[in-house]
């Protein structure tokens, strides 16, 4: 009766009534683990869905759009909000820029296609920055939990057989229940990994191919912008056209 009575007490709640300060720190750090994890989830899942939709409103804007003016009106009415109206963005400020250039300073050095790849170039790198943000993290997370979890096992399990020495009983009973909470760590631990790993997997996928898309539509519009195939808009143009920036990114 005495071996079942105690045998019902093990368990989670009863590991962390037993348990010493270092167990509750590393208790503490997987928890906040998790909580970065969970919240890198969805605040990513969220700003990925709006990057896509606006994008794709973008996108389709672009293309039917007669000339790289009414794209720039576009730009200016709607904002900033994805890869793709980022880069272009980038790329009519060189354009405008590279026409009021006063040849007094370095970045204005080079020729025309130069000072243009230059700019796309920036804003590729600028949104390749934006699209890795939180992937270092989960990484840490994902590559790191586990051990923290197995560190409290050992922990766990080194304090069980402490207490099994001192209390002179070595049955099986008595051994493989303390044992088996201490195993707790490495569940949790394991817990906290998963979603970290699955989740910079999908996010790492998604910014793959997010780039490869704004690498093809950089090579496009550069042939639009340098080339003049659309209207005839190379960037020396001597059209008379200020192009205003928005005021802020929104996403």
């Amino acid at each position: 009766m005495e071996t079942a009575a105690t045998q019902t007490q093990l368990g989670f709640a009863h590991f962390i009534a037993q348990a010493d300060g270092l167990a509750h720190v590393l208790l503490v750090v997987l928890l906040a683990m998790s909580v970065v994890t969970w919240t890198l989830i969805v605040s990513k899942s969220l700003a990925n869905w709006r990057m896509k939709k606006h994008a794709q409103a973008f996108l389709a804007r672009f293309w039917d759009a007669p000339g790289l003016a009414a794209v720039a009106d576009y730009l200016q009415s709607h904002g900033v909000n994805d890869p793709f109206s980022h880069l272009t963005h980038h790329g009519l400020k060189a354009a405008e820029q590279y026409r009021n250039k006063t040849g007094q300073r370095l970045i204005e050095s080079g020729s025309e296609d130069e000072f243009l790849t230059r700019a796309l170039r920036r804003a590729i790198n600028q949104d390749t920055a934006r699209l890795e943000y939180g992937h270092t993290m989960l990484a840490s997370i994902a590559s790191s939990a586990p051990f923290v979890g197995l560190f409290g096992t050992v922990w766990g399990i080194y304090h069980a057989l402490v207490n099994i020495g001192m209390s002179g009983s070595g049955s099986l009973d008595q051994v493989a229940g303390p044992v088996g909470e201490a195993l707790i760590m490495t569940a949790l631990g394991l817990a906290v990994a998963i979603p970290a790993v699955l989740a910079y997997n999908f996010f790492n996928r998604a910014r793959r191919q997010m780039l490869t898309e704004v690498d093809g539509f950089a090579h496009d519009l550069f042939a639009f912008m340098s080339t003049g195939v659309r209207n005839n808009t190379r960037i020396h143009s001597d059209e008379v056209r200020v192009y205003a920036a928005p005021s802020a990114r929104s996403a």
